[in-house]
């Protein structure tokens, strides 16, 4: 009997020992846990710190687009130093620069190409403008000039005429080299001037260099006259190879006129 109350009062000590084990592990792992309010404080405030980070890269971002902006456009750090001028023999390259009028120390991108290639196109003699900016603080100007093939005599004055049938500049006597065209009209629009001179320039070097005078009254009756006083009747500015190659075996003949408007029967007169 003594026993079994031993034992059976030995029970509840037990039981007692291993609950205030379950309790005191209960109280460390919690001792070791924050609380989820002050998780959810620590967690928003990481937000935020990110949040306001963002904000000052933006900011400063735009402050520094702005700031670039500002010294591109409004300031004369990057602005126009000097104007170059390339491709004019002809034409004086300080007046291509009176001309273009390019404003100094205007910022770069703040200079109108488009209104410099205009004024500069004015000019006679001038071709084609290519207005370009080399940074960074130079405008060239690529000049393409007029190639003059003869001249044109108004009546009231001289007139260098280029391969385009443009009348460009006035000259105060005939140059020396260059044919005169004697038409009723010049003009790149005109369909005689056109003839005239495609055929010029389809002539042989050597038979170019003779001619002094070109006429036509239409597209299709295109003749000159050398300088030996022989006249050509070319007609249009077809065949003109062949025109050519039998010319040169007409021209071997006396005569005043030589006809090869029509290659297959040429004459000489």
């Amino acid at each position: 009997m003594t026993t079994t109350r031993q034992r059976a009062g030995q029970r509840p000590e037990r039981r007692r020992t291993r609950s205030r084990r379950r309790t005191t592990e209960e109280l460390r792992s919690r001792r070791g846990r924050r609380p989820e309010s002050a998780r959810a404080r620590t967690g928003t405030g990481v937000t935020r710190r990110k949040a306001l980070r963002r904000r000052w890269v933006a900011l400063l971002s735009v402050l520094t687009v702005a700031g670039l902006v500002y010294v591109l456009f409004f300031t004369s750090l990057l602005g126009v130093r000097s104007v170059e001028v390339v491709g004019a023999e002809s034409i004086p390259a300080e007046q291509v620069r009176e001309v273009a009028q390019v404003p100094d120390r205007r910022a770069m991108l703040r200079v109108d190409t488009d209104d410099i290639a205009a004024r500069v196109a004015t000019l006679p003699g001038v071709a084609t403008v290519d207005v370009s900016r080399s940074w960074p603080s130079t405008i060239e100007i690529a000049v393409t000039e007029r190639t003059p093939i003869g001249f044109y005599n108004t009546g009231e004055a001289l007139f260098l005429v280029d391969t385009g049938g443009v009348v460009y500049k006035e000259i105060p006597e005939p140059p020396k080299g260059f044919p005169e065209l004697k038409l009723a009209e010049v003009g790149p629009r005109d369909p005689a001037t056109r003839a005239v001179t495609e055929v010029l320039a389809s002539l042989p070097g050597q038979l170019r260099e003779r001619v002094t005078v070109l006429r036509a009254e239409s597209p299709g009756s295109v003749e000159f006259t050398l300088a030996d006083g022989k006249v050509v009747r070319w007609g249009d500015a077809e065949q003109a190879d062949r025109k050519g190659k039998v010319l040169a075996a007409l021209m071997t003949r006396k005569g005043k006129i030589y006809d090869v408007s029509s290659p297959e029967l040429p004459t000489v007169s």
